[in-house]
């Protein structure tokens, strides 16, 4: 089966670097590289010339310059319609390192016939899970992380019941695309394959989970998402609150009454409760955002000017 690896980058040459370092190691080597740059012609031309053409086993990497700054969806959106004749594509953040037998493991769970979109586990560097995929509470509009914690021992056995797989490493399959479409590229970051895996489940499509397709992510690298509370940038956390009431909006509108605020008292539990005051402020600029069904770049010119 021949899979388009699609990544999306972000001025992040180093990262990518590393990723594709890994992917060279890959036991499934029927596949190609497709990389979108989102960060502006400068950005294309330094990852244009630090990459190879190919990769040692013959694997074409191809890098596209993005129009304008597209957004994560927008990027990945490029880069699966540059690999029409794909069999699957494999959407995989910038920052993650595969494990050698990851895309086989992937393959061979969709392989299985009872799924059309498939995850693995996502780990950080201490060797505990990040995530094994999640489970959406539409009437908090929140997005859960199942396995957060857990030692990688202990997720070979599992069998999960999924509502969303993480964005940062998805199999989709040729089916998953034909039935579901591309990736909503109005929400710009975050909260995307949440309601790109709600829409296909919706249509009928479902979510597969591999328990032995480990890949190494540097979560928010390339955003600083992962940061302290007090620390994180604001810009991450204004899209992740509005993008998370857009995703109820589009896939449980019904439960709005409910959860706009139920959210709310949440933004302000989470990060005032911590003194975290400026992100207690865009969080709540966010799920205004959301209120008013704002989409695509931030219209906010604090958050805009550092796109």
């Amino acid at each position: 089966m021949h899979v388009a690896v699609c990544i999306v980058g972000y001025r992040n040459v180093a990262d990518i670097v590393g990723c594709l370092e890994a992917l060279a190691r890959s036991s499934h080597s029927d596949f190609e590289v497709q990389i979108c740059e989102n960060g502006g012609r400068k950005a294309y031309r330094i990852l244009s010339d630090s990459l190879p053409k190919q990769l040692p086993a013959g694997q074409v990497v191809v890098v596209t310059e993005a129009t304008h700054n597209l957004g994560y969806a927008g990027g990945v959106n490029v880069c699966i319609r540059a690999a029409p004749d794909a069999d699957a594509w494999w959407v995989l953040n910038p920052d993650t390192v595969p494990d050698d037998r990851a895309l086989e493991e992937l393959l061979n769970r969709l392989a299985d016939g009872d799924c059309e979109l498939v995850g693995g586990v996502l780990h950080g560097a201490d060797g505990r899970v990040q995530t094994l995929g999640g489970r959406w509470r539409p009437w908090l509009a929140r997005a859960e992380a199942i396995g957060r914690g857990l030692p990688l021992s202990e997720t070979k056995a599992y069998s999960l019941r999924l509502d969303f797989v993480s964005g940062a490493s998805m199999l989709v399959s040729k089916v998953w695309i034909q039935v579901v479409g591309l990736m909503r590229e109005d929400y710009f970051l975050y909260c995307e394959e949440v309601e790109w895996c709600l829409r296909g489940q919706q249509r009928g499509m479902r979510l597969g989970f591999a328990a032995q397709a480990y890949v190494f992510h540097n979560q928010g690298a390339t955003t600083g998402s992962a940061r302290s509370l007090r620390s994180r940038p604001t810009l991450p956390v204004y899209l992740d609150e509005r993008n998370k009431i857009l995703a109820t909006r589009d896939c449980n509108p019904y439960l709005l009454p409910i959860a706009l605020p139920a959210a709310l008292m949440l933004i302000i539990l989470r990060f005032s409760g911590r003194g975290a005051w400026r992100q207690t402020w865009a969080g709540v600029r966010g799920w205004s955002a959301g209120l008013m069904n704002e989409r695509g770049m931030p219209r906010v010119k604090r958050f805009r000017a550092k796109l």
